[in-house]
């Protein structure tokens, strides 16, 4: 087999979309500061860019969890990896996340995050699938809703390759004829 990534949504239009959610939460967090927590790996691609384009003040944080193990379904347990490194008590907190999939991981995070007591708490993907849906998760900024696909690019990757995509593809396998 081989594999290969066809064009999703390209860079531009990717690049385009993540200057709107900055404004958007420039607007709604008007007068205030931001604290981002990232989600790592795959969402570390998009805070980054997302922060660049936030015209307020803005302090970052990481956590790393984990609810697949080493397969390629969720397990439904969801382990930290990484907790964050300050507190974000009284902090305006938004979770910033590559892909929201089952709700499974996300719906955990938010509320063992909501059990310390920000100010607020949002959520904001640059990529949704809804249809995969099996725990609700209300995201308050999304990129783009994409159908139940296996995209990699801007973050996401297959087997730790493709995260340095500047666009979403999806992977495709084709077979080797002899």
């Amino acid at each position: 087999m081989t594999e290969r990534v066809e064009t999703m949504i390209s860079e531009a239009d990717v690049d385009r979309r993540i200057q709107e959610i900055g404004e958007a939460i420039t607007r709604d967090y008007a007068g205030k500061s931001v604290h981002l927590v990232c989600v790592l790996k795959g969402g570390s691609f998009f805070m980054c860019e997302l922060a660049k384009r936030i015209d307020l003040p803005v302090s970052l944080d990481f956590m790393s969890v984990s609810s697949y193990g080493g397969d390629t379904k969720s397990s439904g347990v969801v382990r930290i990896i990484k907790d964050l490194d300050d507190p974000i008590k009284d902090k305006d907190v938004i979770v910033v996340e590559d892909i929201v999939d089952s709700g499974r991981t996300l719906s955990y995070l938010l509320e063992l995050l909501n059990d310390r007591k920000p100010k607020s708490l949002a959520l904001c993907t640059l990529l949704d699938k809804p249809s995969r849906r099996v725990v609700p998760v209300n995201v308050n900024y999304t990129g783009f809703e994409i159908p139940d696909e296996f995209v990699v690019g801007y973050g996401l990757d297959y087997d730790q390759r493709y995260r340095n995509l500047p666009y979403i593809g999806v992977v495709r396998f084709d077979e080797v004829k002899d």
